[in-house]
This record gives C-alpha cells, sequence and structure tokens, in this order.
C-alpha cells in the first residue's frame, strides 16, 4: 500500500509517498501534469512523519543531505543518473553532459536529460541541480521558479 501526505513548503505543496521499502514519489503539486494514479493510496501523516520531518530540516536550511530510504523503480540507466544527481553537492550545480560523463556515457547527453525529467523523487534525487551547458536553467518538473527558490536556498540566499 502506498501512503501519502502534502506537505506545504516555501516553494509550495510538495506532495510525499512511501511504500513499505521508503519513498516512492516526491514532487511539487503545481508542477505536475496531473496528479498521478492515486488510487489504492492512504493519506496518512502519522507514516509520512519522519519522511516530512527531513523535508521541513531541509527546507529551513538545516539538511543538505537525506536519510531517508528511497525505493524508486527505473531502468538500470535511469538508475545511474539519479546516483549521479546525489552525487552533486549541496548548493551545486552540473549540467546534462556532465551527468552523462560522470556515468560513462558522454554521447547520452538527452537520455540523461530524459532521465532526469523521470525524476520520480524531486529535491531527494536533486534534479533541480542540473543546468544547460551554457549555465541556464533548463527545465523542472516543478517549474522554473521553484528550481531557482531550491537554488537560492542552497546557496544560502
Amino acid at each position: 500500500m502506498i501512503r501519502y501526505d502534502i506537505l506545504p513548503t516555501r516553494c509550495g505543496e510538495l506532495l510525499v509517498a512511501i511504500n513499505e521499502s521508503g519513498l516512492v514519489h516526491v514532487d511539487f503539486v503545481a508542477g505536475l501534469r496531473a496528479l498521478p494514479d492515486m488510487s489504492g493510496w492512504q493519506q496518512d501523516h502519522g507514516a509520512l512523519a519522519p519522511f516530512l520531518a527531513e523535508f521541513d530540516a531541509y527546507f529551513a536550511g538545516r539538511l543538505q543531505r537525506f536519510s531517508l530510504p528511497l525505493a524508486a523503480r527505473g531502468t538500470a540507466f535511469q538508475q545511474a543518473v539519479w546516483q549521479a544527481l546525489c552525487d552533486i553537492p549541496y548548493g551545486e550545480t552540473r549540467s546534462y553532459s556532465d551527468i552523462a560523463r560522470a556515468i560513462g556515457k558522454p554521447d547520452a547527453v538527452r537520455a540523461v536529460g530524459a532521465a532526469n525529467g523521470r525524476n520520480p523523487l524531486s529535491i531527494i534525487v536533486p534534479c533541480h541541480r542540473v543546468i544547460g551547458q551554457n549555465g541556464s536553467l533548463t527545465g523542472y518538473a516543478g517549474g522554473l521558479e521553484i528550481k531557482k527558490a531550491l537554488l537560492a536556498l542552497e546557496r544560502g540566499n
């Protein structure tokens, strides 16, 4: 069974969902094109309390790396990209090309972008830290304003 709750944050409402193994979905509600299929999901603030506490600490600037169990599913390539995203230090950014090189696939820049876009664990797997080669902010499922706010939070601004 998937349990979820919605956490109000300074960047907007955050949908957080877990199963018995860990986090399966984290996304800003405002950025969702459509809600995930939540049939069978149960809202459960108590079960999500330890998860929500870490998000509160992150948004307060007191947490730089999450320690929550993850249970996201993806292909081997997606998992490699998501791990490379987790390796980007707090407050820093990398380009899609940097990520492609980090996973040993320097010609797979577009595929890295696609895997980045399929990240089911926004913030935890910090896809907001990926920018264009020229330093420009590129797409973010939560919207570019939220991406800017997350990067500013991490830079202490």
